[in-house]
């Protein structure tokens, strides 16, 4: 993905809508990795989503 430009802001209100719904939905660890997307640089945001398998291509400006 290093050849397009992604919208990190988009990729990380989504990621954290996300933790937010997991951790609403009984899964109260997600509230760490909520509070960690909140803190990631956007490149580490961007390797968290890979690493979750988020389709990257969905955010590509």
């Amino acid at each position: 993905m290093a050849e397009h430009e992604i919208d990190v802001n988009r990729l990380r209100k989504d990621m954290k809508d996300n933790y937010g719904t997991a951790m609403f939905n009984g899964f109260p660890m997600a509230v760490m990795e909520l509070t960690k997307v909140e803190r990631l640089t956007d490149q580490e945001l961007v390797e968290l989503a890979q690493k979750n398998g988020v389709d990257l291509r969905k955010y590509i400006i």
